[in-house]
């Protein structure tokens, strides 16, 4: 949703670099992320390492790019949410992190559908790897979901997310014999690999059942 509502109102040239600033630490986690203060790189490398290796820095810095902020972002989430018919579906920030982000599986497939209408979501969200440069040397990021990175399912667009309250998460829209598009959303996972076999999973079933 933090792609979707950045690229609706996106102004400024993608290849406009944007800045990591202490509003964009994570002070209710503490997680950690490569990307320190004063990092600097193209808005479309942002979006690039958000979307494939969720990168929350920069994702978070993405929502700060925004007319209006980050409370004028978060609105803006939950607006394209109920135009999207997510009933039960609330954001409160651009990262994912909170446990007061909330929906539902069924609901996070049509985000899903949706997302696979943006151009740069699906490029970027299945891309296995890239060299983003930050103003202080260069940084190799890979696709965080190691199903799309090692090639194990053909996915058009896919996001992983992991917080304690939520656990391990996925969601991808499958192509099955590549041509059927399948989405799938799993959430809950004890762990990234039960997660990943789960995945392996589902794809074999959908490849031997829908021929």
């Amino acid at each position: 949703m933090t792609a979707i509502v950045w690229l609706d109102s996106a102004h400024a040239p993608l290849q406009q670099r944007l800045s990591v600033t202490t509003a964009d630490l994570d002070t209710l986690k503490f997680t950690h992320s490569r990307l320190g203060v004063g990092a600097s790189l193209t808005r479309a490398n942002m979006l690039h390492v958000a979307l494939m290796s969720s990168e929350n820095r920069a994702a978070s810095a993405l929502s700060r790019d925004y007319t209006g902020g980050q409370p004028a972002f978060i609105a803006a989430m939950n607006a394209k949410a109920q135009r999207l018919g997510m009933t039960h579906t609330h954001f409160v920030n651009a990262t994912g992190l909170s446990p007061q982000n909330v929906s539902t599986a069924r609901e996070l497939a049509s985000l899903v559908r949706a997302a696979n209408g943006y151009p740069l979501i699906r490029r970027y969200s299945i891309d296995h790897q890239e060299r983003v440069t930050t103003g202080h040397g260069q940084l190799q990021y890979v696709n965080s979901n190691r199903l799309v990175r090692y090639g194990q399912v053909r996915a058009s667009v896919q996001k992983t997310g992991f917080i304690n309250e939520s656990g391990h998460n996925m969601v991808m829209r499958m192509m099955v014999h590549g041509r059927r598009p399948v989405i799938v959303t799993m959430l809950g996972s004890a762990t990234p690999e039960g997660s990943r076999l789960d995945g392996v999973r589902i794809a074999h079933w959908l490849s031997c059942s829908l021929r």
